[in-house]
Formats: C-alpha cells, sequence, structure tokens
C-alpha cells in the first residue's frame, strides 16, 4: 500500500505522536508511508524511521486556503496513493475538495479520524466524510451517531489508542542520576506523597478541583504535595494567574507545584504516590490516565469519556462521578493506604494492536475495490 497521511503540523500532540506511529508501522510491514504537514520539530524522527515528508501548509483557516485545492488535486493524482487518511478539520476540507475533484474509478480510498469532541458544526463534520471514519473510543462513536445523522454509523470503525507497555512498565524506578537531578529541583517532595494532575494549564483540566481535593487530603492530615505538570497556554494565562492565586487563598502554595512541561512524564509517573484526571468535560481518550496504570500507579479520574473507558477497564476502582470531590478525596486516601487493588493489566489499549487495527481498515477499503473491481 502507499499511503498518505495528513495533518496541520508535527510538533508534540496525541495526533503528531499516532501520525508517527502508524508511519513506523506502515514502514514495518512492508508499505510506502507519506506525511503531509506544515512541518515541525518532528519531521527529521519521522523521516528516520523511514516515511517520506512532504511540507504543505494545509492548516490555515483562511478562505486563501482554497486556493491550494487544485494543485493538491492535481499533486494527488500524479501520486496515486491507495489510501488518504485525513487526522485534522482544516486539511482535511482541502483534501476532500481535491479529492471530490478526481475521478472516481482512480483516486484513492479516504479514511478519517474523529480524534476529538469537537464542539459540533459544519466544519468538524468534515471528519466524517471518510470512506471509514475511525473513532478512537466508543465515546467518540456515541458523538459521531448522536450529533452526525449523515454519517453512515457502518463506515465507523473503532480503533482505540493505545501505547507500548514496555515504555511504560510495571514497578519502573527512575536511574538514580534522575532522582538526583528531580529532588535537586524538588525538595520539598521529599518525604511526602505525591499527587500529580498531568495536563496544561487550561480550564478543562479543571486544577480547581484538583486543589479542592489536595486541601481534603491534608485536612484528613494527610502529608501531601500537589504536583501540577503542563505549560501555561498561550491563550490562557488569565486562567493560570487565577490557579496560582487560588491556591494561595487555600493556603496550599506551599504544597503545590508548577512543573511547566516536561518531557519525563514516566519519570514523573513513578515518582507519583496517585496520578489524577478532573477533566470537567469527557475527553475523547485519555493517554495520562492509561500511561500511569500501565506501571501499577493508582489513578483517580472522573469517569466520562474515553478516561472513563479506560479506567472501567483497567482500575474502575478508581472511578468517580464528575465533580465528586469527596468522594475523590476518599479514593485517593484508599488509594493512599493502599487499600485498593491493584490496576488490571492493559491488554486492550495497545500501540501494537492500534496499528494492527488501523492497518485493517486499509485492508478492508483495499479488498472492497478489488470485489468490486471482480465483479
Amino acid at each position: 500500500m502507499k499511503v498518505l497521511q495528513v495533518l496541520p503540523a508535527l510538533n508534540s500532540g496525541g495526533v503528531e505522536r499516532g501520525t508517527l506511529e502508524m508511519g513506523t508501522a506502515l514502514v514495518k510491514a512492508g508499505h510506502e508511508s507519506w506525511v503531509i504537514s506544515g512541518g515541525g520539530q518532528l519531521v527529521s524522527r519521522l523521516e528516520r524511521q523511514g516515511s517520506t515528508h512532504v511540507q504543505w501548509s494545509l492548516g490555515k483557516k483562511s478562505p486563501l486556503s482554497l486556493l491550494q485545492v487544485p494543485g493538491l488535486r492535481r499533486w494527488l493524482t500524479r501520486q496515486r496513493f491507495d489510501i488518504v487518511h485525513l487526522r485534522s478539520r482544516m486539511p482535511a476540507w482541502l483534501v476532500w475538495l481535491a479529492w471530490r475533484g478526481m475521478p472516481a474509478a482512480t483516486r484513492p480510498h479516504l479514511v478519517t479520524t474523529v480524534h476529538g469532541l469537537h464542539s459540533v458544526s459544519r466544519y468538524s463534520a468534515i471528519v466524517t466524510c471518510g470512506e471509514r471514519v475511525i473513532v478512537v473510543s466508543e465515546s467518540v462513536r456515541r458523538y459521531v451517531t448522536e450529533n452526525y445523522p449523515d454519517c453512515d454509523p457502518a463506515k465507523l470503525r473503532l480503533v482505540y489508542r493505545g501505547i507500548n507497555p514496555a515504555q511504560f512498565p510495571p514497578g519502573y524506578r527512575p536511574p538514580e542520576h534522575w532522582l538526583r537531578r528531580w529532588y535537586r529541583q524538588y525538595p520539598q517532595l521529599l518525604e511526602h506523597d505525591v499527587i500529580t494532575l498531568p495536563g496544561r494549564l487550561t480550564r478543562l483540566k479543571n486544577h480547581t478541583d484538583f486543589l479542592r481535593i489536595l486541601a481534603g487530603l491534608r485536612a484528613r492530615g494527610r502529608s501531601v504535595k500537589g504536583l501540577i505538570v503542563g505549560d501555561e497556554d498561550p491563550g490562557h494565562r488569565a486562567y493560570a494567574q487565577e490557579i496560582h492565586d487560588l491556591a494561595m487563598d487555600m493556603g496550599l502554595s506551599d504544597h503545590v507545584l508548577f512543573t511547566g512541561h516536561r518531557n519525563d512524564m514516566r519519570e514523573i509517573y513513578a515518582m507519583s504516590s496517585v496520578v489524577l484526571s478532573l477533566s470537567n468535560r469527557p475527553e475523547s481518550f485519555g493517554r495520562t490516565v492509561l500511561e500511569p496504570l500501565s506501571m501499577q500507579v493508582p489513578v483517580v479520574a472522573y469517569n466520562h469519556g474515553g478516561v472513563g473507558e479506560i479506567m472501567q477497564a483497567l482500575f474502575p476502582e478508581g472511578a468517580v462521578p464528575c465533580g465528586a470531590i469527596e468522594e475523590a478525596v476518599e479514593k485517593v486516601d484508599a488509594a493512599l493506604r493502599q487499600a485498593l487493588p491493584p490496576p488490571r493489566a492493559n491488554t486492550t489499549f495497545l500501540l501494537s494492536r492500534m496499528c494492527e487495527d488501523t492497518l485493517a481498515v486499509y485492508r478492508e477499503l483495499l479488498e472492497t475495490q478489488r470485489d468490486r473491481t471482480e465483479h
């Protein structure tokens, strides 16, 4: 197969990581992997892994972007891809317009992935335009069927995102040089239980509830420190200041640390007593829940969206209703007392399975075409 994946850019993020992972799987399976993006820090890694990258800026939300459609159509016609896989809304619109104008008998098959629970609109509907539409959780499947009735449910395919469990092994302990550096930077964490909330400083991640849970634990006499791991979103600086101010008002300034963006999440999970996921709206998936659970680190999470699906499969004992602060405090306290059973082994949310299932979607389309040709 000759497969093209399309996204706005190749910087950090779940969609970007999935694109690289799929590119590697294609190359290992003997297929030809191509990616269009506006460039970014992951391009060199993508190319080292055997994919071909074409720099083409398709992510700008502007009417002028439509001027690229004819050139895109000519390029797609020359390249003769078997599969074009669209992973983001704006590039999907441009590629779909180009694809639609190609002869139906010779154009590539079109696959889209619904990665997020976007606001429902005509603009967002483009991610349901594929001949096959990959949904990354049952929550996303429900979102599509409830909000986009024109999308035939028969073309939806569930492909859970996944991790390589070897990268997040149970009982992992960071190397000594990392530990020395960590405690030099954060000596306050020595001899305390560490409660970690991963995620950028945006209102969605619900740091307010994190502070309330921390206060509830300290009211019970727990010697805990809170760790907020994530950078400040440039568009949400006022919210970040709001959280800093709230921590001060609650008397928690000396008990909460803001690390900013980190690239050593595995080590941070390993140093955490409990990891929390408190998003106030359902999310499509929950990698920051899956990774610590794979390491047998307890997680307490609001039981909705893709996060709820992971929790129910691997650690239902840590799931609580959204906004249930007292119940969350009780669950974290139980985890600190080791009164909860260990998380179950992850046999569902695996990187290998994600890649195999995606390749199966590609093959299904090509076999459908072959069947039509033969008959």
